[in-house]
């Protein structure tokens, strides 16, 4: 899933992919230092 985002925010500079690619790690990291399964993504756009 990073990959793809990084790959098309590469692609296009596209701003909010950047911002995406940003919550999605941080959601990905929270989840590895809190021992909690995430299951879906909270948008806040």
């Amino acid at each position: 899933m990073l990959d793809l985002t990084w790959k098309l925010f590469s692609q296009t500079g596209n701003i909010e992919t950047y911002l995406l690619l940003k919550e999605i790690e941080h959601e990905l990291n929270a989840q590895h230092t809190d021992g909690k399964k995430i299951t879906s993504f909270d948008s806040k756009w």
